[in-house]
């Protein structure tokens, strides 16, 4: 699985990068050997992966990132599905001859740049050589037009989502405080424990009610994996529980730019300014919050 991790991260080759002269700017300084390569990734489907990964991607270019998002959950991406987009061809159209990575980059709403992964496409894992090189030469572009890639995996323990995941500099693992979702996210930590070769990951607890109940999610899965896997893991931040996340999804907006004052939508905010600057996360319901939150909620 290493070798395997080793030729996907080529995928995204960042010592073939050629730097451009220093500009001066506000935004934090980035490696001369490219871009951020962060993996967000579940132990299990229906925590939010996506809907997190689509609004950072929007919350991170509102501060003059450029971000690209690949959907790398082949065959049930879900991308096109937040942002209400549509793509005429995915990632792995890349595989015919005559077609180019412009071809397959969206420039979606709301200003995100994202390569969508397909849906119900049948062949999505086994590679040829050729075909493994034909993806690595045509993706090594995308080295160039952004400054952070965010890979948005499938969730699970797949071949496909541990490949992504350890080709990645950085993995952000999404769970809830649902004990199924803490117990698959625990699964990651393991796998992720035993492959990776330098290991960067990080815990977003999403759908909590207050921030004493993220701290608590956080505590079991840190003394689990201190425990158990001796590899202690830090928390990036949390979201908390909003009604309109929830609406701004059947609307197919993504709900930070649908509803920016939401308390959901600061929490992204909070995420993103994490991710920047090292920044922890101060983000409070407040008592507004707290009733709105009360009496809206089923709304």
């Amino acid at each position: 699985m290493q070798d395997q991790a080793a030729r996907l991260r080529q995928l995204v080759d960042k010592t073939e990068y050629e730097p451009q002269a220093p500009v001066e700017t506000n935004k934090p300084s980035l490696s001369a050997l490219g871009p951020r390569v962060i993996a967000i990734t579940s132990g299990k489907g229906g925590v939010g992966k996506t809907n997190i990964t689509v609004n950072l991607a929007i919350a991170l270019g509102m501060t003059g990132q450029r971000v690209l998002v690949i959907d790398a959950d082949l065959g049930m991406a879900n991308v096109d599905v937040v942002l209400g987009s549509m793509s005429k061809k995915h990632l792995l159209n890349l595989l015919e001859k005559d077609v180019q990575l412009q071809d397959v980059l969206i420039k979606g709403p709301y200003g995100v740049n994202y390569i969508s992964g397909g849906s119900g496409i049948e062949k999505a894992a086994d590679f040829t050589y050729e075909e493994r090189q034909r993806l690595m030469q045509k993706l090594n572009g995308c080295g160039q037009m952004a400054d952070i890639i965010l890979i948005d995996t499938g969730a699970g323990l797949g071949k496909n989502v541990m490949d992504f995941i350890l080709a990645a500099d950085e993995v952000l693992l999404i769970t809830t405080p649902e004990p199924t979702a803490l117990t698959d996210a625990y699964a990651v930590l393991k796998a992720y424990s035993m492959y990776a070769a330098n290991k960067n990951i990080k815990l977003v607890v999403n759908r909590v009610y207050d921030e004493v109940e993220s701290r608590e999610v956080v505590a079991k899965l840190q003394q689990t994996s201190t425990r158990f896997l001796n590899m202690p893991i830090d928390c990036l931040g949390y979201v908390f529980e909003d009604s309109a996340v929830m609406k701004s999804v059947r609307q197919q907006q993504p709900f930070l730019a649908a509803q920016p004052a939401s308390v959901a939508s600061r929490c992204i905010q909070g995420l993103a300014n994490s991710i920047l600057y090292g920044s922890k996360m101060t983000v409070k319901r407040g008592w507004k919050g707290f009733l709105r939150q009360i009496f809206n909620f089923s709304r």
